[in-house]
């Protein structure tokens, strides 16, 4: 399972009214965003009823201060045009504490 990328704020409009699209804000300079590289697909593949998104920080500044995200990594979920949930702040994420979150979401 691969993680889509966002290229543009069409595609995030568009995305977010889709049924539980998760949406990971996160750079490649950033080391806790390195840090969970390795382990998200298995997060992927084990809460599959999510499309999830990689948004560059970088690229999508606007959209993160739109959203209040100023930590990375972060997580903020929507269905159907509604946030889900979010999991922002500037904190150092494990698996656990990220399954536990898409868990809540699923509940």
């Amino acid at each position: 399972m691969v993680m889509k990328t966002l290229e543009s704020m069409e595609q995030f409009q568009a995305a977010k009214q889709e049924e539980k699209t998760v949406f990971l804000f996160s750079a490649d300079w950033c080391p806790d965003c390195v840090f969970i590289k390795p382990f998200m697909p298995e997060v992927e593949e084990k809460f599959s009823d999510f499309t999830f998104y990689f948004v560059d920080r970088d690229q999508f500044m606007e959209l993160c201060q739109e959203l209040n995200v100023f930590g990375i990594p972060s997580f903020v979920a929507y269905s159907k045009g509604e946030e889900r949930g979010r999991f922002v702040n500037k904190d150092r994420k494990t698996q656990e504490q990220i399954e536990d979150f898409l868990a809540g979401l699923s509940a």
